[in-house]
C-alpha cells in the first residue's frame, strides 16, 4: 500500500509538471500575441513609442523560451516520459521555438514601424499590412486556442488559413512592386513595407507549425510537409 501511495504521489507530481509547462507555453503565446498586435498597431498609427516598447520587451519572450526549454529538459531527465507524455514535452520544446521566432518577427515589424514613422510619404501598403496583420493575428490566436483544448479539428482548420495568408502575401507583393515602378520616389518607404508583410507571412508559417504539433501530440502523426 505504501508503495502504491508513493507511485501515485510521483504520478501526481508528473501531471503537475506537464500542466505547468502547458500553462507557461500559453503565457508565452499570450505575450507574443500582444507583441504582434502592438507592432502592427504601432506601424499603422505611426506610434514610435509603442514600437520601441515592442522592441524592448522582446527579451522577455527570449527568457520565456529558455525557462520553458529548461523545464522540459528536467522533465525528460527525471521522468523519462513515454508515448503521449513524451510527445507533449517534445511538442512544447518545438512550440516555444516557433513562438520565439514570432516574437522576433514582431520585433522586426516594430523596427520598421520606427523607421516609417520618421519618414514622410503616402500610406501605400498600410491597408495590406492592416489586412494581413489581422489575418495572421487571428490565425495565431486560433492556434493557441486549439493547443489549449488539444483540438485537432480546430488545428487542421487553422492550418488551412495559412493558404489565404500566402495568397494575400503574393498579391501584396505584386501591388507594391507595381507602385514602386510607377513612383520610384517611394522605393525606400515601400521596401520597409515589403519587409513587414514578409514578417507577417512568416508568422503565419510559425502558427501553422504550432497546429501541426497539436496533431502530432493528439494523434501521434507527423503531418509536416504533407499536402
Amino acid at each position: 500500500m505504501a508503495k502504491m501511495s508513493f507511485e501515485n504521489h510521483i504520478m501526481k507530481q508528473f501531471d503537475e509538471e506537464l500542466e505547468e509547462i502547458r500553462t507557461r507555453l500559453m503565457e508565452m503565446g499570450g505575450k507574443v500575441e500582444q507583441q504582434l498586435q502592438n507592432a502592427v498597431r504601432a506601424l499603422i498609427e505611426g506610434d514610435s513609442k509603442l514600437a520601441e516598447e515592442v522592441v524592448s520587451e522582446d527579451h522577455r519572450v527570449d527568457d520565456m523560451e529558455v525557462d520553458i526549454d529548461e523545464a522540459c529538459i528536467l522533465i525528460i531527465a527525471r521522468r523519462q516520459p513515454a508515448a503521449s507524455d513524451l510527445r507533449l514535452v517534445m511538442m512544447v520544446t518545438k512550440a516555444v521555438n516557433d513562438l520565439e521566432r514570432i516574437g522576433d518577427e514582431a520585433k522586426k515589424i516594430a523596427n520598421h514601424a520606427i523607421i516609417l514613422a520618421e519618414q514622410t510619404g503616402s500610406s501605400t501598403g498600410y491597408p495590406e499590412v492592416r489586412h494581413m496583420g489581422a489575418s495572421v493575428n487571428r490565425m495565431l490566436a486560433n492556434a493557441l486556442d486549439a493547443f489549449a483544448r488539444f483540438d485537432v479539428e480546430a488545428a487542421m482548420s487553422t492550418i488551412d488559413e495559412d493558404k489565404k495568408i500566402d495568397q494575400d502575401y503574393k498579391t501584396a507583393l505584386r501591388e507594391l512592386a507595381t507602385y514602386m515602378m510607377e513612383d520610384p520616389r517611394s522605393i525606400s518607404r515601400v521596401i520597409n513595407i515589403l519587409w513587414v508583410i514578409r514578417s507577417l507571412e512568416r508568422i503565419g508559417d510559425h502558427a501553422k507549425n504550432l497546429c501541426e504539433q497539436i496533431v502530432f501530440v493528439v494523434k501521434g502523426k507527423d503531418i509536416r510537409h504533407q499536402k
